[in-house]
């Protein structure tokens, strides 16, 4: 495990830029190869604030290749054995990347985020509360805020642009985008490793409320998990020991800066304002204390 500083923005002028998202930078590698950098930018309410969280690139790469090794029985993932120092020779460079850096295979994103959702909160809750149902699937009556749900549910959005938001869709409406039988094979897999997560993160004292995951396929349609896997920003974890129905139970993740943003006058537009270092170091601390409790590291 390395240390560094914190990394707001990649700068690698060897490699071709694909694209700067609101946590990742993506580089081209060659044809079959990309670069992808977790930084430590934040984003809350989909802007991207203006100062980073040090260290939680190095978190949430390390807490995804943790989950990538666990799950890699189930599905494969687009982890590449390339060398980093291959693709990065510069020493400097590679330093400054920390741990922060994974070369994967290139393969084609499905159209979805494939959401899992164990209990019942955040939007769920809000679409339970006025239809007793969530995404179209009806749930039992009487359910609290925060309830553990009698099966997990698969729930998945549409993929919105930068600044917009993702839109919740019906299994229907996820069988016109993908086919009936690719659909059905992202809602089993999807289901099989929240759960099997769900399972072992409690036994470190977790609960994964709910999660999200993407998919991609190579070219001849095998189907792969991309991107990210069940970690702070992927997922609401919450400690076991302040878990309690009928409430929001704190959380491991960026919730703590939405909390304090929720405080402040901000149109919640960009530019982001900037946060007090106590929030900062807390958010951190948080991050890192969900690797901690899952990986043993």
């Amino acid at each position: 495990m390395t240390q560094s500083t914190a990394l707001y923005e990649s700068n690698l002028p060897h490699l071709k830029l694909l694209t700067r998202g609101k946590v990742r930078d993506i580089y081209e590698v060659d044809d079959q190869h990309l670069l992808i950098i977790t930084t430590d930018r934040l984003s809350a309410f989909d802007v991207v604030l203006p100062q980073p969280i040090p260290g939680k690139g190095e978190v949430l790469t390390r807490v995804a290749n943790f989950w990538f090794n666990r799950t890699s029985e189930l599905i494969p993932n687009h982890l590449s054995d390339m060398s980093l120092e291959k693709i990065v020779p510069d020493a400097d460079q590679r330093a400054t990347l920390g741990d922060r850096a994974i070369i994967v295979r290139k393969l084609k994103p499905l159209p979805i985020e494939a959401i899992v959702r164990g209990y019942l909160i955040g939007s769920g809750w809000k679409d339970y509360q006025k239809s007793g149902c969530v995404c179209g699937i009806q749930l039992p009556e009487g359910l609290r805020q925060a309830d553990q749900l009698p099966k997990a549910i698969f729930t998945p959005s549409t993929k919105a642009e930068i600044g917009d938001h993702d839109e919740n869709i019906s299994f229907e409406q996820t069988i016109d985008l993908l086919g009936a039988e690719l659909a059905e094979q992202v809602r089993s897999i999807s289901l099989k490793i929240y759960t099997e997560a769900a399972t072992y993160a409690r036994e470190k004292g977790i609960i994964i409320a709910d999660t999200k995951f993407e998919f991609g396929q190579d070219d001849d349609g095998k189907l792969y998990i991309i991107d990210e896997a069940l970690t702070p920003d992927s997922s609401r974890f919450w400690p076991i020991e302040e878990y309690k129905t009928g409430t929001s139970p704190p959380s491991f993740d960026k919730q703590f800066v939405r909390d304090y943003l929720e405080t402040l006058d901000w149109d919640k537009k960009a530019p982001g304002p900037n946060l007090p270092t106590a929030i900062i170091t807390k958010t951190a601390e948080k991050y890192r204390e969900a690797e901690r409790k899952l990986t043993g590291n």
